[in-house]
């Protein structure tokens, strides 16, 4: 009887074993790239690592299949989203910030398994690039809405690409961005596997260089010069009693407050220690009660605009005919009171608003925290004397938008009034400064940030900071900022620039797709490298 054979034991280097070592080694790999890219962003001005990043999960994403495409870049995600969110969970802990983080990251894999499909066609750095905007595209509209938070153009406002936020925007920043990072990919595979010559390295070296020397030369595109004269702007941050949800817990003490900031300020002009304003931004929710239901609320802004003797911004929460909440901003003229108003069209879902509140209910009671504001339909322009000053409160400034329909409303200046007082001492006002810095450059008008604790800014239409406060300290910025009636090319494009770039990405999935199903009809391969698999 002859024994049956017996199949030799794998050894340690074994090909099985050996595959199974390099995934391990290239999901550690984006992973660590996730979180590379995480610290281009504020408060730190290390921009140049966002390509970087970007590089090691382009150089990951060569010639993968998609489900392995989906696979590595959900792990980027995590490693560039769960940092970055990290101050959605101060105050609620890991319920809101995990799964949000998860959730943004499978956006991430989604785009990425996209860019493994066409990462084997020819200009494959150019349809990757395309693909990561058409990601952030897709983040910024569903779900709930959308979540354009951490979109790469936000990384940027210390960086050479900033000015290219004139020409089209956020969108054009992602894409010079990712041709940068995956340009540095592929040269630097190109040059690892032998293929260095200068013909083949001649492509992925423009890619690397050309948007940092696009942006460079955009510089000159930036606008500054103050065509419809000078306003001098007042940013008063009153701070809060408590930071954390309960922020305003404590009746009317967030607005008295900025009533007392708003007299200091009155009594700093008088002594001749600072110029007197044209006009004043309070932050989101400075009153912290509705001033048309309640006369001492009234009566207290009523008094601060009378000694301050210019029109007030004033960020409210106003009940409706409904008795539903509206946040509000009011413009209060000194003599007149209220004789404006603007209601926030894009609200916060877990905060302001409860996406399915019934059904998470089921969850967690802790959902009835949310509120249940409403939203407003139209941008609003307020005149404040000289100034025609248009309104982004808060989270609206995330949104491409929303900004540029405020903005293209008859503006010269943009003001931000906004509230961090929920989210502590952690990165997320100083994202969001970043934010303020890049909407400047995009729409060439000087910006107002009024926070309710920090950090109130003063920025001049370039993206550089001319003032700016500490968090949770009380103070009065008070500078001049040009005005500017000129329109970019970033507002005239419009939405066109990032179209076009989704729908060019898209139609590269396609003919990507189209081309991998012929190869497997026909038993050839697919572009560049007939016959090579593609790999795990």
């Amino acid at each position: 009887m002859v024994a049956p054979a017996v199949a030799p034991d794998p050894g340690p280097d074994t090909p099985t074993r050996s595959a199974r070592l390099a995934v391990l080694l290239r999901c550690a790999a984006v992973l660590a790239a996730g979180g590379l890219t995480y610290l281009a962003w504020p408060p730190r001005t290390l921009w140049w690592l966002a390509p970087i990043g970007l590089a090691v999960l382009g150089w990951v994403l060569r010639g993968r299949r998609a489900r392995a495409g989906f696979g590595y870049g959900v792990l980027f995600g995590l490693g560039l989203m769960t940092p970055a969110l990290a101050w959605t969970g101060v105050f609620v802990g890991p319920v809101a910030w995990l799964p949000l983080s998860l959730l943004e990251a499978l956006f991430v894999g989604l785009a990425c398994a996209a860019m493994a499909v066409v990462s084997r066609l020819p200009g494959a750095v150019l349809w990757t690039a395309l693909l990561w905007v058409a990601g952030e595209t897709l983040r910024s509209v569903v779900p709930f809405g959308g979540f354009p938070w951490v979109k790469l153009a936000f990384s940027q406002p210390e960086g050479l690409y900033l000015p290219l936020a004139s020409l089209g925007g956020t969108p054009l920043i992602a894409l010079a961005v990712c041709l940068t990072g995956f340009g540095l990919g592929e040269l630097a595979h190109r040059l690892a596997t032998g293929r260095g010559t200068p013909k083949l390295l001649l492509v992925p070296v423009l890619a690397t260089v050309a948007p940092l020397l696009a942006g460079i030369a955009a510089t000159g595109a930036v606008g500054t010069d103050a065509d419809s004269g000078e306003v001098t702007v007042a940013a008063v941050q009153g701070n809060v009693p408590r930071a954390g949800l309960d922020f305003n817990a404590q009746r009317r003490a967030v607005l008295d407050n900025h009533v007392t900031r708003t007299h200091q300020l009155a009594a700093d002009v008088r002594a001749g220690r600072v110029p007197q304003p044209d006009l004043v931004i309070w932050p989101e929710n400075a009153s912290d009660i509705d001033p048309f239901r309640n006369a001492d609320a009234r009566a207290l802004i009523d008094g601060a605009a009378r000694d301050i003797g210019v029109p007030i911004a004033v960020g409210s929460v106003v009940v409706g005919e409904d008795r539903l909440p509206r946040n509000t901003v009011v413009l209060w003229d000194p003599q007149l009171g209220p004789v404006d108003r603007y209601t926030k069209r894009q609200l916060q879902p877990f905060g302001e608003t409860m996406p399915m509140r019934s059904l998470f209910r089921l969850f967690s009671a802790e959902v009835d925290r949310a509120g249940n504001f409403q939203p407003g339909t139209d941008p609003t322009v307020f005149t404040m004397g000289r100034a025609r000053v248009a309104l982004a409160t808060c989270y609206e400034v995330a949104f491409d938008s929303v900004v540029r329909d405020s903005v293209r409303n008859g503006s010269n200046l943009l003001a931000i009034p906004t509230n961090n007082a929920t989210f502590g001492r952690s990165e997320m006002t100083y994202q969001q400064l970043a934010m303020d810095r890049v909407r400047a450059v995009e729409h060439g008008r000087g910006v107002v940030v009024a926070a309710t604790s920090g950090v109130s800014a003063l920025i001049r239409p370039d993206g550089s900071v001319l003032a700016e406060t500490g968090l949770f300290t009380p103070a009065a910025l008070v500078a001049a900022l040009p005005l500017r009636s000129a329109t970019t090319m970033a507002d005239r494009l419009g939405v066109w620039p990032e179209a076009v770039m989704v729908a060019v990405a898209l139609a590269a999935l396609v003919s990507a797709l189209v081309a991998g199903r012929r190869a497997r009809t026909t038993g050839a391969g697919v572009a560049t490298t007939p016959g090579a698999p593609r790999q795990a």
